[in-house]
């Protein structure tokens, strides 16, 4: 059966074409099987100045919109249809266009029986978010959706609304008129990982309000192509003409599941009308000589565990976007170290399973060169042998017992590689990874080897390297120089130069100062210096809330749930 019949273009500047003869009749208009759907392409201003033409453009459109149409979309920040290079110049934009816009919309989704998808800023609150409007037959706002992937500009230097994205949400599904719509908002359509999760709530069509400025019109259609034929749904995009020989930018269209291009509009301004039958699924064959089914139904009978980038709901924000997701936070010290045996299993997964945004571990190297988690140089107190951990193979250290030292129901806890901690807990939590030394750096092969562990992993942008040594630093910042370094000041380290001094002077990110030796001046300077700082470490939860009082940004402690239960923090 053809499903899909391809309407119209239109590309005078307020021109939509051809239009059908509007009704006189009134009340609900009886949705036919077939959905016509009007995709609009504004020229876009690439000066601020000359909005006002942009966005005169949009309200003649809608106008202009007529009876026989069932859905309309509009591009992404439909209030403010310019290059705004500051927070400032979008909120005055928007300030001046976002209620007449959304006012406009919901009249013409009243007037013309349809369903109309804008995008615009959501400026109910304090702080405005980056939102698509969904207004029904009768003009009201049926729902909305949040971008789900703010880029850096919005958040950082706008200052849109970047909480939610941090929390846990289902991909947004609104049905309307018995049509299951989903939503993808320019960014957010080169986050494949979400596809699956799209595709699995069934949706019959995906709308689009995008801008994606710099991608030319061959990468637009693969990605529009990849993305309805990955969900199984129709794919509506709205986009903005960046000028009419432009190559980039542009490619408002519209997708059929089976992954045809149904129209596209490229640069020109104007609609785009396309009808299709929405519920029409594109079936092909389960494997090859099998009986048809969805391609998304197909690759979920083949999906594996272990075999991608670590992505979905237990995913946490990794450091360098902790700043901002979670500027305050606890480190679980050793893991849950009151509760299971330091630096195991246990211990990291109870800390995690509890909440803990970081946590700290300690490696040393084996005789035989594997990387294992455990703080002291010899092996007497946490566990049932003797001597220099760095002196045993690891197949000698395999026989020991390193839990029955912290009770009978831990006895046989054997010791833990690197690779095993980032196989369960890989950007689950940032990790503060604790390099012991004996005072010089590490045998470079080792070093290597936690880096491309790391990398293996997918943990790169999760972790960040502790030590106190100097030499150990200069070392990891030549190996790894993106990944962030905190220096670190134990007992011994009293009758050095300051710490803060010495961080600088090695290049960190970051301090690790050690109770009581700190005052709030050393953390002020530390500050001013434009180092995070550490704390190590406080189980008692007066004196936790003293010292984030003081202004430190991450505490370490063994009993991570009393203080977090106490402070509030993660």
């Amino acid at each position: 059966m053809k499903f899909f019949k391809t309407v119209a273009f239109a590309f005078a500047m307020f021109g939509i074409g051809a239009q059908m003869q509007a009704s006189d009749t009134t009340g609900p208009v009886p949705r036919p099987r077939l959905i016509k759907a009007c995709v609009m392409q504004p020229p876009y201003a690439l000066d601020v100045a000359d909005i006002d033409k942009s966005m005169q453009w949009e309200f003649e459109a809608l106008r202009k919109c007529d009876k026989s149409l069932d859905v309309i979309v509009l591009p992404e920040a439909s209030d403010r249809q310019a290059r705004v290079r500051s927070g400032d110049e979008a909120l005055a934009a928007a300030k001046k266009y976002n209620a007449p816009l959304l006012s406009a919309c919901a009249e013409t989704a009243r007037r013309c029986q349809a369903t109309v998808f804008v995008n615009a800023l959501d400026l109910s609150s304090s702080v405005p978010r980056n939102t698509t409007f969904a207004f029904d037959r009768t003009g009201a706002c049926v729902g909305k959706y949040d971008k789900e992937h703010l880029t850096a500009g919005e958040w950082r230097k706008f200052g849109f609304d970047a909480d939610y994205m941090w929390k846990w949400s289902e991909p947004k599904i609104l049905e309307i008129d018995g049509v299951r719509y989903a939503f993808l908002t320019c960014y957010d359509f080169y986050f494949y990982e979400g596809f699956a999760a799209i595709a699995r709530r069934k949706p019959d069509v995906i709308i689009g309000c995008s801008h994606q400025r710099s991608d030319p019109h061959g990468v637009l259609e693969m990605i529009g192509r990849y993305v309805a034929y990955n969900t199984g749904a129709y794919l509506v995009r709205a986009s903005v003409s960046m000028g009419l020989d432009s190559p980039v930018g542009g490619g408002s269209m519209v997708v059929a599941p089976s992954g045809e291009i149904l129209g596209n509009m490229f640069s020109r301004v104007g609609t785009l009308t396309v009808e299709f039958d929405p519920h029409a699924k594109y079936l092909k064959p389960m494997g090859y000589g099998n009986p048809p089914g969805p391609h998304p139904d197909y690759i979920e009978i083949g999906r594996r565990p272990w075999k991608y980038r670590p992505a979905g709901s237990a995913i946490v924000p990794g450091f360098a976007d902790s700043e901002f997701a979670c500027p305050k936070r606890l480190c679980a010290h050793r893991g849950f170290s009151t509760v299971a045996p330091e630096n195991s299993l246990p211990a990291f997964g109870s800390a995690v399973a509890l909440g803990a945004s970081e946590i700290e571990f300690d490696l040393w190297w084996t005789k035989d060169g594997e990387i294992v988690s455990i703080h002291d140089p010899t092996l007497d107190r946490v566990s049932n042998g003797t001597g220099k951990v760095y002196e045993r193979t690891y197949a000698e250290l395999k026989k020991l017992d390193f839990g029955a030292k912290t009770g009978p129901h831990f006895a046989g806890l054997r010791i833990l590689r690197f690779d095993e901690i980032l196989a369960r807990l890989s950007c689950h939590t940032i990790m503060n990874i604790h390099m012991k030394d004996i005072g010089k750096e590490w045998d470079e092969a080792y070093v290597r080897k936690i880096l491309r562990l790391i990398d293996a992993y997918d943990a790169r942008g999760h972790v960040y390297f502790m030590s106190s040594c100097g030499p150990l630093q200069d070392q990891l910042a030549r190996l790894a120089p993106d990944i962030p370094r905190c220096m670190g000041n134990m007992r011994n380290d009293l009758g050095r130069p300051d710490i803060v001094d010495r961080a600088i002077a090695h290049k960190c990110q970051m301090v690790q100062l050690f109770k009581p030796y700190f005052t709030k001046e050393t953390i002020d300077r530390a500050h001013a210096a434009g180092l995070r700082v550490n704390v190590f470490w406080s189980d008692d939860p007066e004196e936790a809330k003293i010292f984030f009082d003081m202004g430190i940004d991450t505490l370490l402690t063994n009993d991570y749930l009393a203080i977090a239960n106490a402070t509030g923090l993660k």
